[in-house]
């Protein structure tokens, strides 16, 4: 197959940023993708409906001219939340998830939650409105590995949660095990999970070897062969459990390249191409429809996008790098190699 057409897909899982930034990287998501879940982990963080719709209104704004593109607004959990932001959060039309990062798991995560007990008021308002909680699956105690991390929070944090309200929809983002996979499948259906190109392709030899790459570095980190491997097989399997969150993270290079280098890959720049390239090495390509444009809106209860996108097959080289808009610059995944995907504009 040279070419196929798919409904337009969604990214349910992405970092826009703000201001400069986010004017320099949204229109690569807009010319992929007709929706996308934006994440809420600026700084300050988006802790209430009207930091959202604000913020829904700063990123329309910076569309450019003649595209459209609908970013689903998000809350960022604190233990500060109440049940009655969560009612004028789904009141609003525009919020469809609220986010849950443990405090210190990842990028701006310092005012994430601590202890969870302490939002189960909030999440049992959650469960009744019908809006989604999205988890950064980790623990982040010290003590335990940081290639551990996921699959102790399954154990202590998550299962335990969705015993106590199975009625609460919840998506556990960006899985990187084999764990992760076995968990979602064995759950109920209120459980899906996103799956990003870049743990599709990679493993953690990918960061490691040969020198310390930090664009490859992210979080989750990287894992082992064997779960990249399953991560492959749940994403084509057709598994309605799965879908696409390309989790696309900008960083300034100097952030990146820097004694203590942050962490984020970049894919937006080609996240519908890449996933292509892995779906067609599967022998999977007619999964990616479902996966890309079908799975999510379900999960969510929204319509299937309407318009259509094209895929070509026809190489095209990635840049080194792309502008960030205010002098800096970003290096995106794949950086200088060839993509065998791309998107027909015609």
């Amino acid at each position: 197959m040279r070419k196929f057409t798919i409904p337009f897909p969604d990214d349910w899982h992405l970092h826009l940023r703000d201001g400069a930034t986010m004017a320099a990287v949204l229109p690569h998501t807009a010319r992929r993708f007709a929706r996308a879940i934006v994440m809420p982990n600026l700084n300050p963080p988006v802790t209430t409906t009207a930091q959202a719709l604000a913020y829904r209104e700063r990123i329309l704004a910076a569309l450019p001219k003649g595209i459209r593109f609908t970013p689903l607004m998000t809350l960022y959990l604190t233990e500060e939340t109440t049940p009655e932001e969560i009612v004028r959060a789904r009141k609003s039309g525009h919020i469809h998830a609220v986010k849950f990062y443990p405090a210190g798991a990842t990028t701006n995560s310092a005012a994430g939650v601590r202890n969870i007990g302490n939002c189960y008021a909030v999440l049992e308002t959650m469960a009744t409105e019908g809006l989604p909680l999205l988890i950064h699956g980790e623990v982040t105690d010290p003590q335990v590995d940081i290639f551990d991390r996921e699959k102790i929070f399954l154990e202590e944090v998550l299962a335990p949660l969705l015993t106590r309200l199975p009625q609460l929809k919840v998506v556990l983002e960006h899985i990187t095990t084999r764990d992760a996979v076995d968990f979602v499948n064995n759950a109920g259906t209120n459980l899906a999970a996103t799956i990003t190109p870049h743990h599709l392709a990679m493993n953690r030899n990918a960061m490691l070897a040969g020198g310390i790459r930090p664009h490859h570095y992210c979080l989750p980190v990287l894992k082992r062969e064997n779960h990249r491997a399953a991560l492959l097989e749940a994403a084509t399997s057709g598994s309605g459990r799965f879908f696409l969150g390309s989790d696309s993270a900008p960083h300034s290079r100097y952030r990146k390249e820097s004694s203590c280098g942050c962490a984020g890959i970049y894919s937006a720049h080609a996240a519908i191409e890449l996933y292509a390239e892995l779906f067609e090495q599967a022998g999977a390509l007619d999964r990616l429809a479902d996966f890309s444009s079908r799975f999510g809106a379900e999960f969510y209860g929204l319509p299937r996008n309407t318009g259509t996108i094209t895929l070509i097959k026809e190489p095209w080289d990635v840049p080194q790098q792309y502008s960030l808009g205010s002098g800096g610059a970003l290096v995106p995944l794949r950086a200088g190699t060839r993509i065998r995907w791309q998107v027909c504009h015609d």
